[in-house]
């Protein structure tokens, strides 16, 4: 029986994702807004690359080295996960709506003590307390998966993301701009008014869209093993943290490439550092538009040779001698353009493998896959300071990539044995 939209009261159909675009914007009788899914999603991007350029400035500001400042990032997706250990089963068991604001209040009061943090050990204290903007970006998908169909989750969750990706081509130049006039905190104060903005849209427009569950958190978090001995759950959210952990690695070493190997300024710097999410933009249009006909997961395997082509070329223009930041940076719209293929797809399939714990496998998926980006992301910023140049971090984002694509071949391999492809 299907559940109506709120998930109260007499069954409905589920509506086409294109009817979200129609319903009434700050009205909470209709269907949850895309706009409103769109900022729910995006806030927890700006909130982790728009002060990206600020690094090195920061650096000088609390007194320490790129490679401990550089570890806020790390910090920030570490939490990330835990968090979303957590959010799934609570929002299953609670609801999504009150979980959503909880979280948004929460990252308001952290991002104030990230701004007047007075040492370097309290700054990274914060920046662990912003991660709770992720129920936000988690719930977005989990309520995406209870207004939506199985066969229309990975379209919608890619126009959702395709808005999304708007806000990491942007806020890094943003956030450029912004330190070289204002310094570097101001970046968290344009978080701050953002944050303030988004609490506000969701108080007007999202009503609740799961029905609250009988079952205790605790037995919510015993759902847990159903998840993670199911193969396809499994390669699906290892496919989705392989391709991801490519960008994350990206993440975690384009700012020393940008400014300490290319010379960059903070603001070249942060327009160069959006290069993946003009990828990504065209990238989740493509898998907006032709999943549906395509099959997610061969939507996901193209989406990864896309993106471990563009790498290996960057790589080989490195190791030959020819290296450039147009060609490292432009490589890196290629990466955008295959995780932009892969990552909506590979969510909504992680999420169809158990339709009735959407939450809990929104929030575990997203926890096993910033973990992974965590680890990553630090494991990129010791990787660089020789003489190898940028060639390391490259080399690191090729593999992961590549881990990407065997990942969705054993999904692939499974769903045929099991007679469902």
């Amino acid at each position: 029986m299907h559940q109506d939209w709120h998930g109260q009261g007499a069954p409905a159909p589920y509506p086409d994702p294109m009817t979200q675009i129609r319903a009434r914007f700050l009205d909470r009788t209709t269907p949850p807004h895309i706009m409103t899914l769109v900022m729910m999603a995006g806030l927890q991007a700006m909130t982790m690359n728009i002060y990206l350029p600020a690094l090195p400035r920061m650096a000088d500001h609390f007194g320490t080295t790129y490679g401990l400042i550089q570890l806020s990032v790390a910090v920030f997706m570490a939490t990330n996960a835990v968090l979303q250990i957590f959010i799934g089963p609570i929002s299953d068991r609670y609801g999504r709506r009150p979980v959503v604001l909880i979280g948004i209040a929460l990252f308001l009061l952290a991002t104030l003590g990230v701004i007047y943090a007075p040492t370097l050990e309290a700054f990274l204290i914060m920046r662990a307390g912003q991660a709770a903007i992720v129920t936000a970006m988690v719930l977005s998908r989990a309520i995406v998966r209870d207004i939506a169909p199985p066969e229309e989750a990975g379209s919608m969750l890619a126009y959702v993301t395709m808005g999304m990706a708007l806000v990491p081509m942007i806020a890094p130049t943003v956030g450029g701009l912004l330190t070289n006039l204002y310094g570097w905190e101001s970046s968290f104060w344009v978080l701050f008014g953002v944050g303030v903005l988004l609490l506000m849209v969701v108080w007007f427009d999202l009503k609740e869209t799961a029905p609250k569950s009988d079952v205790s958190l605790l037995g919510q978090i015993h759902n847990f093993p159903e998840l993670i001995t199911s193969k396809r759950f499994i390669g699906y959210t290892l496919s989705v943290t392989c391709a991801s952990g490519a960008f994350f690695a990206y993440i975690g070493g384009a700012a020393y490439v940008g400014k300490t190997l290319f010379g960059l300024s903070e603001a070249k710097l942060g327009l160069y550092m959006g290069t993946p999410a003009l990828g990504y933009f065209f990238g989740n249009f493509i898998a907006g538009r032709y999943s549906r006909r395509v099959g997610i997961n061969r939507m996901i395997l193209a989406g990864g040779i896309v993106a471990t082509s563009g790498i290996f070329a960057a790589l080989v223009f490195s190791v030959v001698g020819h290296s450039s930041v147009n060609i490292f940076f432009g490589a890196m719209v290629f990466l955008g353009l295959g995780n932009g293929m892969q990552i909506p797809n590979g969510l909504a399939g992680s999420m169809m493998v158990r339709p009735q714990l959407a939450g809990t496998a929104a929030g575990l998926g997203g926890s096993i896959m910033l973990a992974g980006g965590a680890s990553i992301s630090a494991f990129a910023g010791t990787l660089l300071g020789g003489s190898s140049g940028e060639i390391p971090l490259l080399f690191l984002m090729t593999l992961m990539s590549l881990a990407a694509i065997v990942a969705i071949l054993s999904v692939m391999a499974r769903e045929h044995r099991l007679g469902l492809a």
